[in-house]
């Protein structure tokens, strides 16, 4: 039965494959190689002069690498066991070159040529029996191709980082272990020439501190190989337990004994995770780009949000304030026209000028309301331009043009002005009125005349009868006049003082408009100019005040004057003109 992690990389694998991958899909099957593989590949690395060479002769007690050169190592060598020492050259092409093991430190400093190459040194060894294969790695900063050491990951079970116990470790070492371990989670620091560091305890410890910041779960082992290699020559154990290569070698023999059911899983994890994120980087690139835009619609529906709350708050307060002028002067204009009926009726019998008054006073009232309603459209048009020009996307020839119009036969619908009951005399009650003016007349002047010995009914007495019975009848009716004046639609009480008061606006809190602490102000009120006043009454009386005439024309050029006044203050109400007399 397969172990877990296996199926996870054949898994893995043919994920990459369905997604074009083919370099991935190689270096997984490269890994899955190794992984299966019972031996354990430890890869050698360091900066130079850091004592890596000579490490590995100390650890297989052979002069395996060679040491002392200033350029350091440029071929990667590989030491392994064998029946016998050995040596082979293998070029980039899979070409094995047997050569000389004498030629092994020559070889090792030279430059490959024609493609990347590899020393294999074998060497019969009980700790390589076991399995261990050592890399030693051409240095970090030395004159390899760059990206080498990177290279030689993809195919190492643990990374043995080199460094020197007289300073601390270095920020090029610390990076190439972070990389390392997204390949490779077994690391191991090494720090060398502790004979030569009287404080290499302080070192470890602050190697250990930089390991923690960095987050890599390393093991730092402090080692001498010349103490080793020392003892290993006079077969002192003293001094070989001091060189600190005990440990080390436990820790290698433990690794390459744990390989199968310790490091294959976590070296399967690390690689299939990195392989995943290869996967994974257009869609991240796709999510980033999809944030990126999603950041900047959110920003255009913010600014969205609020122009539309402030055009929406600046709407209410102007159609608020719309209302109320409309209002206001609707009513100036009713009750201009009521003044002037008040003072035309204050002489005029309705009962003798009511046939060309109900005509004037319809008329009046249509084009009140006309006038009125041609400033609402043109207010509504100022209205809609301002609210305009406050939007980003505006532009004058996107406003449409108004139908807000009067229907043409919006008055057909009003009820005639209804004949009032003007109380005149019935001919039994001027005959009854009539005698009892005459009766007194009769018998005053009878009185009179008979003291002249003329008889009570005489034609004096009969002529002051008459004049007096004349005379009462026109007083009654004088006295029924007041009344009949008062029936008249739209005239108000006698003498009522509002009827003539100029009309005073109150102050209106407009929304949104608020003063200091939060507290609301009134807002400011522009008197508008009132109309000079309504058509002149019936031409039977005596003709009011001067008329206003504001027909339907009044609003039917609204728009031709809002096209050219989208820039201008706010449309003030309608004034008067033209005088109008109607027939009596």
């Amino acid at each position: 039965m397969a172990p877990p992690w296996l199926d996870v990389l054949d898994e893995t694998i043919h994920a990459c494959a369905a997604r074009g991958r083919r370099d991935l899909v190689r270096l997984l099957e490269d890994r899955r190689t190794r992984l299966l593989d019972p031996r354990l590949r430890v890869l050698v690395v360091g900066t130079r002069k850091q004592g890596k060479s000579q490490l590995v002769n100390a650890i297989v007690n052979a002069p395996a690498c060679v040491v002392g050169d200033e350029t350091g190592t440029t071929v990667p060598t590989v030491v392994q066991h064998a029946e016998k020492p050995s040596a082979v050259l293998v070029s980039g092409r899979a070409d094995r070159t047997p050569v000389p093991v004498d030629e092994v430190g020559a070889l090792a400093l030279r430059r490959p040529v024609g493609g990347a190459a590899h020393l294999e040194v074998g060497l019969p060894r009980t700790l390589l029996r076991s399995g261990l294969v050592l890399v030693d790695m051409p240095p970090l900063d030395g004159a390899a191709e760059p990206g080498y050491a990177e290279a030689g990951l993809d195919g190492a079970d643990a990374v043995l980082m080199v460094s020197d116990a007289r300073r601390e470790i270095t920020r090029t070492e610390l990076d190439f272990l972070v990389r390392a371990g997204r390949s490779c989670p077994q690391v191991l620091v090494v720090l060398t020439k502790i004979d030569l560091s009287q404080d290499w305890r302080r070192t470890a410890q602050r190697n250990r501190e930089h390991l923690a910041e960095a987050g890599l779960p390393a093991h730092v082992l402090p080692v001498s190989a010349d103490l080793r290699l020392r003892a290993a020559k006079t077969d002192d154990r003293a001094l070989n337990a001091e060189s600190g290569f005990a440990e080390l070698v436990a820790c290698l023999q433990q690794y390459a004994a744990t390989k199968a059911e310790r490091i294959a899983p976590h070296t399967a994890a690390a690689v299939t995770t990195r392989v995943l994120e290869s996967l994974a980087e257009p869609l991240l690139a796709q999510r980033s780009a999809a944030a990126g835009q999603l950041e900047d619609l959110q920003r255009s529906l913010e600014r969205l949000r609020r122009q539309s709350a402030r055009w929406q708050n600046g709407l209410a307060d102007d159609i608020a304030d719309l209302a109320s002028d409309v209002e206001y002067d609707l009513r100036d204009r009713t009750r201009r026209i009521i003044r002037t009926v008040d003072e035309f009726f204050d002489t005029a019998d309705p009962a003798e000028v009511w046939d060309a008054f109900a005509p004037w006073l319809e008329e009046n009232l249509r084009n009140a309301a006309e006038a009125n309603f041609g400033w609402l459209v043109e207010r509504s048009h100022w209205i809609a331009a301002r609210i305009a020009r406050d939007l980003a996307a505006y532009r004058a020839d996107v406003l449409p043009d108004s139908t807000f119009w009067m229907p043409d036969q919006v008055f057909d619908s009003m009820s005639e002005l209804e004949r009032p009951s003007f109380g005149h005399f019935s001919l039994a009650q001027k005959l009854f009125t009539g005698l009892r003016g005459s009766y007194g007349g009769v018998v005053m002047f009878g009185l009179l005349t008979s003291l002249a010995g003329l008889p009570l009914i005489n034609v004096v007495s009969i002529g002051a009868g008459a004049a007096f019975g004349e005379g009462g009848g026109t007083a009654a009716h004088r006295g029924l006049l007041p009344q009949v004046q008062q029936g008249v639609p739209g005239r108000g009480p006698a003498g009522a003082p509002g009827a003539a008061r100029p009309l005073q606006r109150p102050a209106r809190t407009a929304p949104g408009r608020a003063g200091r602490g939060g507290a609301r102000r009134p807002a400011p009120v522009r008197r508008r100019r009132a109309p000079t006043g309504v058509r002149g009454p019936p031409a039977a009386v005596p003709p009011g005040p001067a008329g206003e005439r504001a027909g339907a024309a009044g609003h039917r050029g609204v728009s031709e004057r809002m096209r050219t006044n989208h820039g201008l203050s706010a449309p003030v109400p309608h004034d008067g003109g033209e005088r109008s007399e109607v027939p009596s």
